[in-house]
């Protein structure tokens, strides 16, 4: 049995401790704040809940084998429920929204309400995306990429099957409507990522939730994290310093405290550009470029707003021009696309009042360029936002509904979270920084160091964090010994 230290209690720690402490391992589990989450912590004000990150479940069976690994079973442990529609798309100007739902002759006919053209090609996109998922994102993302041969067994099915193309150009393949084409390649864009910069393989993600649909658990993603804590040693309230090495090789973990946890291996959970300073270094052997960050509100308001389902988006106008401004340039962006999330819709004791617990999304820069004054601007965007909702997409009245009200700046995603620059997603999903080229998940010059989370391989969002610690466990179980799950 090795002594074994996860440094931060995101979903990626906890999903990585779990899994090994039910291999037999003793592993520990430090986190910086006053609860565990990470990026999927939770915030409660007057009768009001939020998750403050990740808000929408997919891949239901990735977290059924997290838990099963750690001796737990997710349906005794959560309630969960399928949503449908997934989401909504409201687009500024325009009368007609799309509904994305898991049934494919019904996601058809939203389809064909812009298109009967491309409503004829949808099965022909499905498809296509078929064996992208099959191999690209379950296959490729449940084995570790160590060396560039890994990587090049992988590359010529994946230029077959068109997945390193940009992932716009391969939608715009199958759907001629310019809506249409926004409905199925927006979903980079909250791991991260451009979807006219990313590849194709990120389309696997239509495809997942066509196949496995999109899921919200009672009480918010949080109850994930409280259900994964629950059986682990999550010390909160301890910062790590420092992870200390000898001869190559990990030994312990140093906290701010002053104290100190001896160690074999040491699976690091924060985020990856941060993770190599604790380790002495400046920089990753290879750097990486993080994704743009986010400006948050959380709004609690005294009555409900009707126009909103439990997941909306809310697309302003040059939506293109708007992708390239939050992810390339450093100013705030002049029109808003929105991401909103809603719970009380679906559980209405998320919100006090009969009112609801409103989360919205906005991405924008990070802090690299240094253009914003977030100080001094975070005043006037929360109120353009607002507005935005009232006058551009009719939530009338929203202002003046509020009763209770947070916010999350890219300093706070710094301070907060240790996002380097301020990142909200991790490390950009680009080509040159996917698989092979990511994070690696085992160290490669440090013996007993890991790194799990969405900046490793395979990447962000909640599936990807938990295939992440398949992954890293398995790595370690095959280093230090003990009863790996092997994947399917």
């Amino acid at each position: 049995m090795s002594r074994i230290v996860v440094v931060g209690a995101g979903l990626g720690g906890l999903a990585a401790a779990l899994r090994l402490q039910g291999a037999g391992h003793e592993v520990t589990v430090v986190e910086q704040r006053e609860k565990p989450g990470g990026r999927a912590y939770q915030l409660t004000d007057q009768g009001y809940t939020w998750d403050m990150g990740p808000s929408l479940i997919t891949m239901p069976w990735v977290l059924e084998d997290t838990f099963a690994a750690g001796g737990l079973d997710l349906r005794s442990e959560v309630v969960l429920r399928e949503l449908d529609p997934l989401y909504r798309i409201f687009w500024a100007g325009e009368e007609r929204h799309f509904d994305f739902v898991p049934d494919r002759d019904r996601l058809r006919a939203e389809v064909a309400r812009f298109s009967e053209k491309d409503a004829a090609r949808l099965d022909d996109f499905l498809a296509a995306l078929k064996p992208i998922y099959e191999e690209g994102i379950v296959a490729a993302g449940r084995r570790p990429f160590l060396s560039f041969a890994d990587f090049a067994k992988l590359t010529p099915s994946m230029v077959r099957l068109g997945a390193v193309l940009p992932l716009s150009r391969f939608v715009a393949r199958f759907f001629e409507h310019e809506r249409v084409r926004e409905a199925f390649s927006f979903h980079s864009l909250f791991i991260g990522g451009d979807p006219y910069r990313v590849p194709a393989i990120y389309g696997a993600l239509v495809y997942l939730q066509v196949l496995d649909g999109g899921w919200y658990t009672e009480g918010g993603v949080y109850s994930l994290v409280e259900a994964m804590a629950r059986t682990l040693d999550v010390r909160c309230g301890e910062g790590v310093a420092a992870i200390e090495q000898s001869g190559g090789r990990v030994t312990g973990v140093r906290l701010t405290g002053g104290g100190r946890i001896a160690a074999d291996v040491v699976v690091s959970n924060a985020d990856v550009l941060r993770a190599h300073e604790l380790l002495g270094r400046r920089a990753p052997l290879r750097k990486l470029v993080p994704t743009m960050s986010a400006f948050l509100l959380y709004l609690g308001t005294d009555r409900t707003f009707d126009k909103l389902l439990h997941h909306t988006l809310l697309v302003g106008g040059g939506y293109r021009d708007f992708i390239r401004q939050v992810t390339r340039g450093d100013g705030v962006p002049e029109t808003y696309s929105t991401y909103v999330h809603a719970p009380s819709r679906t559980e209405p004791a998320m919100a006090a009042n009969g009112g609801d617990s409103i989360y919205a999304l906005l991405p924008v820069p990070n802090l690299r360029g240094g253009g914003i004054d977030w100080a001094r601007e975070a005043d006037g965007l929360r109120d353009a936002v607002v507005e935005d909702f009232e006058t551009t997409f009719g939530l009338t009245g929203l202002d003046a509904a509020v009763t209770v009200e947070h916010r999350m700046t890219p300093h706070d995603f710094q301070t907060e979270l240790g996002a380097m620059h301020g990142n909200a997603f991790a490390v950009e999903p680009t080509l040159h920084q996917s698989a092979y080229f990511r994070q690696p998940n085992r160290d490669r010059r440090v013996r007993g160091m890991y790194y799990v989370g969405g900046g490793t391989h395979p990447g962000a969002g909640i599936p990807g964090v938990l295939l992440s610690a398949e992954v890293t466990a398995n790595l370690v179980l095959a280093d230090v010994g003990g009863r790996a799950a092997v994947p399917a």
